[in-house]
């Protein structure tokens, strides 16, 4: 599994609502969890149609039962998971 992409349990890679490849290098080389936050947030915000209809379609998912997301990062607290998670359940 890429550490940098949660899974959706059942397989799915939702892509779209990754982290830049430059997000991930900047938090990596010892990047901010507040300042990661904001800017994956702001990616999320202007990723398009494509980011949006996936955020919906995942929406739809949990709103039809448990969705679990899954990935392999050290500290998921402070990784882009838990951050769609929050964004999700709005």
């Amino acid at each position: 599994m890429w550490g940098h992409l949660p899974a959706v349990a059942g397989g799915e890679w939702p892509k779209a609502l990754a982290p830049s490849t430059e997000l991930r290098k900047w938090f990596h080389g010892g990047g901010s969890a507040e300042e990661f936050r904001r800017r994956y947030e702001a990616e999320l915000a202007g990723a398009g149609a494509g980011a949006g209809a996936e955020l919906d379609r995942l929406r739809a998912l949990a709103a039809s039962g448990p969705l679990t997301l899954l990935t392999a990062v050290r500290d998921p607290a402070s990784s882009h998971a838990a951050i769609l998670a929050e964004h999700l359940a709005e």
